[in-house]
């Protein structure tokens, strides 16, 4: 992984995502994030360009670089957490920001075979287990 250029100083990351996520890495477009749930192993790719709302948006090499992150972030997970299927999209709905999860999903899940999105209530990680699983998923980027 190549060192993450300096964020525009433009970018401002969307309030709800950094509500709801933990910062874990700075990969050379996106600002990666944990979603704050533990019934999900669940990253979000947010690439740091200012007031970009949908893929389409992007400069062609951005989203190559997107692509690229994401597929990145997929693997990741997989090897990390041996999941059944990692889901991966990019919907907008109630965060305009562009920004793209890529979801572990387990066919023994609470919301299998169903969205994540909706399904009973978000378990925060506890304080510690939070803050390895964060440096866990920042070593792996480092070293994919």
């Amino acid at each position: 992984m190549k060192d993450a250029p300096a964020q525009p100083p433009s970018f401002r990351l969307h309030p709800q995502l950094a509500a709801d996520t933990e910062a874990v890495a700075e990969l050379p477009l996106s600002t990666v994030r944990l979603m704050n749930d533990s019934r999900f192993p669940w990253l979000i790719l947010v690439p740091r360009r200012p007031e970009i709302r949908e893929l389409h948006e992007l400069s062609e090499r951005d989203r190559a670089v997107l692509v690229e992150e994401v597929a990145l972030a997929s693997r990741v997970l997989a090897r990390a957490t041996g999941a059944d299927k990692i889901n991966v999209g990019a919907l907008g709905n109630m965060v305009p920001q562009l920004h793209v999860h890529a979801v572990a999903r387990f066919r023994n899940d609470e919301a299998w075979p169903g969205p994540v999105w909706g399904t009973g209530e978000r378990r925060p990680y506890p304080a510690a287990e939070l803050a390895r699983t964060c440096a866990s998923f920042a070593e792996a980027l480092r070293s994919a």
